[in-house]
């Protein structure tokens, strides 16, 4: 653990505001350490100075951050009975994602029955560039959250996966216009997958449900007959977030 970690976990609710020197001999580092710290934090707004005391306290960005946190259980939470509800219409994989930088993560799953399956273990990370759910969530995301991606590389995982940023732009074209991605062992040979955004109180997308199966049992024309079926889901889910009425892409 850094000792900048170490400095904010120092702070609890019976002592909220912590001096220079109270704190050296907390984390048993120089005081000099701790004010180079401080000030670190300070400037990043993850600690506040009472202009009174001169005391250190926990400042408004860990509040924001901890708003995130809480925004993305409170999407699981929503989410959960009707991704189980789903999986029980269609019994493939189904499962819950959010854009962590040029990533997805998986933050819920159900998993189908049958025995050749997707996996999509929570906490498991993929590019957002290639996967269905991270596409369905960068087609409305402002130009410089995709272009951001782009940067990072479109490194092609199958030989079906995008690697132009100009047919990666027209791919997200074709999510806004269907309202859902589809992707055809783009991350994952064998597998195809569908995904509808979510949105929350304000229209903003927030994560991605999608569900996924092997080409076997996913031919293009099964899979077009779920689409209406994530679309619903991700539409009831959307408006259990706070979302109302249809948002233009």
């Amino acid at each position: 653990m850094t000792t900048s970690v170490r400095l904010l976990k120092a702070f609890s609710e019976e002592q909220v505001e912590i001096g220079i020197s109270d704190l050296a001999k907390r984390l048993g580092v120089a005081k000099s350490t701790v004010h180079r710290l401080a000030v670190t934090l300070v400037a990043e707004g993850m600690l506040e100075q009472n202009p009174d005391t001169g005391k250190y306290r926990l400042g408004l960005a860990l509040f924001r951050l901890g708003s995130l946190v809480r925004q993305r259980m409170s999407v699981s939470n929503e989410a959960r009975p009707l991704l189980r509800e789903l999986r029980e219409k269609i019994n493939e994989t189904v499962h819950l994602a959010v854009l962590d930088g040029n990533e997805i993560m998986y933050v819920y799953n159900f998993e189908s029955t049958q025995a050749i399956r997707m996996r999509s273990d929570v906490g498991v990370r993929k590019p957002a560039y290639c996967t269905a759910e991270g596409q369905a969530i960068l087609a409305f995301q402002p130009d410089d959250v995709v272009e951001r991606v782009i940067q990072h590389g479109l490194l092609a995982r199958t030989p079906q996966t995008v690697t132009d940023a100009q047919a990666l732009k027209r791919v997200l074209d074709g999510v806004r216009q269907r309202g859902c991605a589809i992707e055809d062992e783009e991350s994952e040979l064998g597998m195809r997958c569908i995904a509808a955004p979510l949105r929350n109180d304000t229209g903003e997308v927030v994560a991605a449900i999608g569900i996924a199966g092997p080409v076997s049992r996913l031919s293009k024309k099964t899979l077009a007959s779920f689409i209406p079926h994530v679309v619903e889901t991700a539409a009831a889910i959307s408006a259990r977030l706070g979302h109302r009425g249809r948002v233009a892409g």
